[in-house]
């Protein structure tokens, strides 16, 4: 197949090889997302790879099934053409004095039996078990191809570069082919060359660590009572005006452990941006306008509303979650600005067209042409960041918060209604101002699979809600029609688009959905027409206590264990019912009212503690050992250790069998205690006996679930 090469990457750059002269730059400071191609031609910028690359002296491949064409003279864009075969492969950049790779990851991911583990690490050599021969396979340190990667018999041998211990923390990646498609994905960070097993070791800095508490800050906890404020107006409806959460109100629950007993690590708070003084919007039944007590309405993008705090007062919260070792991501709105923005004021043009070619108001089409200039509403104008003269400044106020705050990152607001060149060009003034800092994105997108995947790139946004899973967990867990299988498939279909290891959003709920345990319990309903009202117009409970509890319980479980990174939407540690906003945004209580919330909130701290304290579920690899329309047995594993994670999405007892994986033994020739196996967390009920032949017994009670480990 004929290649187009630039003349000096050729000369340098031989793909297999080893670069032993690749330095830690600013452009291997984190390992970059692999590039998935389909069969045909596909565009794509240098900079969604490297971010602070804008060009590049060359980019080249020595795999004769890519063929890579220069878009523009410096490699800032080009094309790669392949055919539909599965691979794994690279594609070099030469920059300056540094030459790094991009994976490349072509066909279909096999998750019927194509599976790799890692088995142990000995002598500076990590060795990798497969279920299937090996077709090809190639292995990353940081952004760098190792040579001497040994295919076995069913195995793969990787040798640790010896410049890993020279550095903190680095992390070597597998990728391999067999004759059915493509592996899993293998990634292990390493300290000081060593792969890492103790969890003791693991920084609130390395992402899959992560379990993120989402809260509103004015309805979360009042912590200066000096600074409330409220519209009172008779116009406002107390539920939707100022209730006194501030930025101090945070940190006093910083010092008094509530994060930490229950087990967050980062920390994401709503828009602190100054909001409105004055009220918006209408609802009709009851009537009410709105206050911006809930922050996504900006007026000025670089001033704290004075409501929450001050800059000191936000200084001191991100120092002391710091010291508790936590991060802080702040949530920020890059997608419209309030009317009475002086932004606006001064340029009225920067904003799209709040009227359609045919006379319609372009407000609230979420979807097709109009999903990048849509308005939220009247009063909040949608930017045109398309435009370049928009797009720098916009991008500039956005990093104005970490350029002059300690952020740990940002939750960006309505990704999907924001353009691509947006996000690539606030992460490369990002990640070339800072290239030292560790800043994690997290965007919000509803859609499929591969419109949230567009966003999900280095040069662009680590990750995103992934609310396919929360949509098909709630749906099952509710509605008995729905069958366990959908969750099953959904897990996979993550995995498949984002990678194994991918650090996409698991979610409890958020400000914009009704309360989960009111749907569990019944009390809500699944096909509720206008499900804002009911909170309104009734007290919204949770109906079936038992029910709504272990179905909460359930989604967590879900949450803590699959690929993905942990969020809890504030009260649902311990289970608040309600509608959806503004009554899923009631101040926060930090009391258990009965006991099923007591037993909820221990629960919910068992969970993220096993997650905190398991190598398996921050970096193990993920198959499915068994499902059924109720139960599903999963397992992941990692270096030797591995946790087993059964679940019951049934209100009927189950007593399922599942066969483990030839490297997890079970000692028992008979039905009885497996010896080597610890109940890590279960609900009342649950068990696991051994029963020979590598096979396990697993009861579980209705909505039940247990995880076991070694």
């Amino acid at each position: 197949m004929r290649k187009i090469f630039s003349t000096i990457a050729l000369a340098l750059v031989v793909v297999g090889c080893a670069q032993p002269e690749a330095k830690f730059e600013r452009g291997n400071a984190a390992a970059v997302v692999p590039m998935t191609i389909k069969a045909g031609t596909t565009a794509h910028y240098l900079t969604d790879y490297y971010p602070q690359w804008v060009g590049a002296d060359g980019v080249s491949t020595a795999d004769e099934r890519l063929l890579l064409n220069a878009l523009t003279e410096d490699w800032s864009e080009f094309e790669v053409t392949a055919t539909d075969e599965s691979l794994v492969s690279t594609i070099d950049v030469l920059h300056g004095e540094e030459t790094l790779s991009i994976v490349v990851l072509g066909g279909a991911r096999d998750t019927e039996g194509s599976y790799m583990s890692t088995t142990k690490a000995e002598n500076g050599v990590v060795s990798i078990a497969t279920t299937a021969p090996v077709k090809e396979a190639l292995a990353m340190w940081q952004n760098v191809r190792l040579e001497g990667v040994k295919l076995l018999d069913n195995a793969i041998e990787v040798t640790i570069p010896a410049r890993a211990k020279d550095f903190q923390r680095s992390v070597i990646r597998v990728f391999a082919t067999s004759e059915e498609g493509r592996f899993n994905d293998i990634l292990l960070p390493l300290e000081y060359g060593e792969v890492v097993t103790d969890p003791a070791l693991i920084r609130r800095q390395d992402n899959q660590s992560q379990i993120l508490y989402s809260l509103m800050i004015d309805r979360f906890n009042n912590g200066n009572k000096a600074n409330d404020w409220k519209i009172n107006s008779p116009e406002v409806l107390d539920k939707v005006d100022y209730q006194g959460g501030d930025i101090a109100g945070i940190t006093a629950k910083i010092n008094d452990g509530f994060f930490t007993d229950l087990g967050i690590t980062t920390i994401w708070i709503s828009p602190i941006t100054q909001n409105p003084y004055d009220a918006w919007g209408q609802n009709v039944n009851p009537d009410t306008k709105f206050s911006g007590y809930h922050g996504y309405w900006p007026i000025y993008n670089t001033k704290v509303d004075e409501r929450f705090g001050t800059d000191e007062e936000l200084r001191t919260m991100l120092a002391t979650a710091h010291d508790g070792e936590m991060n802080v991501i702040l949530d920020y709105v890059a997608n419209h600005l309030h009317i009475d923005s002086p932004v606006l004021k001064e340029h009225p043009d920067w904003t799209t067209d709040l009227y359609l070619p045919d006379g319609r108001k372009n407000i609230g089409q979420w979807d097709g042409e109009t999903r990048l200039t849509t308005w939220f509403d009247e009063h909040i104008p949608t930017l045109d960041t398309r435009r370049e003269e928009v797009c720098d400044p916009m991008t500039d106020t956005a990093l104005y918060w970490v350029r002059n705050f300690d952020f740990d990152g940002y939750r960006h607001d309505a990704c999907k209604h924001i353009p691509l060149n947006y996000w690539r060009m606030l992460t490369h003034k990002m990640k070339s101002e800072m290239p030292d800092r560790a800043l994690w994105q997290i965007g919000e997108t509803y859609g499929d699979v591969e419109l949230i995947g567009s966003y999900v790139k280095t040069g662009m946004i680590d990750s995103q809600f992934d609310f396919n899973l929360y949509h098909t967990s709630r749906d099952v867990i509710v509605d008995t029609n729905r069958s366990m299988q959908d969750i099953v498939r959904t897990v996979e279909e993550s995995e498949a688009a984002y990678g194994s290891h991918h650090t996409m959003g698991n979610i409890t709920g958020n400000h914009d959905k009704p309360r989960f345990i009111s749907l569990a319990g019944g009390d809500m309903s699944l096909w509720c027409p206008d499900d804002k009202a009911e909170g309104w117009h009734r007290e919204v409970v949770v109906g079936d206590m038992e029910k709504g509890h272990a179905g909460l319980q359930l989604m967590k479980a879900i949450i803590s264990t699959v690929p993905g990174v942990p969020c809890i939407y504030q009260g649902d540690e311990y289970g608040v019912p309600g509608a959806n906003d503004p009554d899923n945004r009631d101040m926060m209580t930090f009391e258990c009212a009965n006991d099923y919330q007591a037993k909820e909130l221990e629960q919910t701290k068992a969970l993220f503690k096993e997650r905190r304290e398991s190598m398996p579920l921050m970096y193990g690899d993920y198959r499915t050992l068994y499902s059924d329309d109720a139960v599903w047995v999963f397992i992941r594993h990692y270096m030797g250790d591995w946790a087993v994670v059964a679940m019951n999405v049934r209100d009927t007892e189950a007593e399922v069998i599942a066969e483990l994986p030839s490297f997890v033994v079970c000692s028992a020739v008979e039905c009885g205690e497996c010896r080597g196996f610890e109940t890590a967390i279960t609900t009342d009920g649950a068990a696991v006996e051994c029963c020979g032949g590598g096979k396990v017994k697993i009861n579980l009670p209705a909505y039940g679930y247990i995880v076991v480990n070694k």
